[in-house]
């Protein structure tokens, strides 16, 4: 195997067998994805991240459901836990950004230095050639560059590109994504016809230790503190309401304001000194350019002039038009055809080029 694709050695030849470690979640995806490896011929483990404790999870346990799988499959099964090195990394940094009034993107962070950086490192440990995830992307190597390219899986309403823009290349080189050319559909049928006791398990939609969605008493319990209630300011100065506590918002957000008016108010922006939330009318809420901190390029080193491309501000979005250019070593500016719609501080944003990622950065502000 040259390792620069998913393709394995011709029938018949003496190469090495290859082998890899998938990161299991318990899901259907991720023991789709194993099978798949198995079938290929890959020497194949299967390994759970432990990475939280949580009573509100579901009776069955994601690590007892990819025990069976691989007890099924007759490979090994590892249990790595990352609790602590979770909480540090995605907990903590969580919380500190919303008590910043930023709205981080915790997937793109355990991504980042959990399953591919972490996860990876014991991987080599237990001498693992490559590690695979059941994320729906496609990998290609790019002889001309000598790079390796992130692309959007063939399953569009499954593509989850936009949470692993910070992939580096030799993560990229040492990484296999076997759902990426498959329907979500075509993952349950194999699943189903491998009889995978969770090949029609439901789906989550929520951030994983923050099961009910309550993100601020999640943080008040993390932190033993109270947010003081606070004015609601328009942009005219006027005071129009009381809030809640300013973790409790978001830009952008509408519902759950508590304030009647003939046309509906938006968070704008927060005046975290004076605990005031800045509201607007939605014609207020488009801006046309950000700033991007903490970038990652994939299929080059450096923007060395400004790039069209397409860009998406959040995860549920279409990628829309526009300019990027490098402005500092680790900063870029993205430039919208149109204005764009509640750019908001601490979210990803991730550039592509037709399928390809061209890389992406944390949002820092925008204008």
């Amino acid at each position: 195997m040259n390792g620069k694709n998913n393709t394995i050695r011709a029938a018949g030849d003496n190469l090495p067998v290859p082998s890899v470690l998938t990161a299991m979640s318990g899901g259907v995806d991720s023991s789709a994805a194993c099978v798949l490896l198995k079938e290929q011929g890959f020497t194949c483990g299967g390994a759970t991240m432990i990475m939280f404790n949580s009573e509100n999870i579901d009776a069955a346990s994601p690590q007892d459901d990819a025990r069976s799988v691989c007890v099924q499959l007759g490979i090994p099964f590892y249990v790595f836990d990352f609790t602590e090195l979770f909480h540090k990394t995605v907990i903590e940094h969580f919380v500190a950004s919303y008590q910043k009034a930023l709205t981080p993107n915790p997937c793109v962070f355990c991504n980042r230095f959990l399953k591919f950086e972490r996860f990876l490192k014991k991987a080599d440990e237990l001498n693992y050639d490559f590690i695979a995830t059941g994320h729906y992307v496609r990998k290609e190597y790019d002889a001309a560059a000598d790079r390796y390219l992130l692309k959007k899986a063939a399953d569009a309403a499954k593509d989850q590109s936009y949470v692993l823009y910070a992939l580096t290349q030799e993560q990229l080189r040492r990484s296999l994504f076997p759902l990426g050319g498959f329907q979500k559909s075509e993952t349950r049928n194999l699943a189903e016809k491998y009889d995978l006791m969770n090949a029609q398990r439901r789906e989550s939609q929520d951030i994983c230790f923050i099961p009910d969605g309550d993100y601020a008493g999640f943080i008040e319990r993390c932190t033993g503190k109270q947010w003081a209630d606070g004015d609601f300011i328009n942009t005219e100065g006027k005071k129009v309401g009381v809030h809640r506590g300013l973790i409790r918002y978001t830009i952008g957000q509408r519902k759950g304001l508590g304030i009647a008016d003939k046309t509906p108010y938006y968070v704008k922006k927060f005046d975290i000194p004076n605990n005031t939330v800045i509201l607007c009318k939605i014609d207020e809420l488009y801006s046309s350019s950000l700033e991007a901190a903490d970038i990652n390029l994939i299929p080059f080193a450096r923007i060395d002039k400004p790039l069209r491309c397409k860009a998406k501000i959040r995860y549920r979005q279409v990628e829309k038009p526009a300019v990027v250019e490098q402005i500092a070593e680790d900063r870029i500016r993205v430039i919208f055809d149109e204005p764009q719609k509640a750019i908001t501080a601490g979210q990803a944003v991730v550039l592509y080029d037709g399928d390809v990622v061209l890389g992406g950065g944390t949002i820092i502000t925008e204008t």
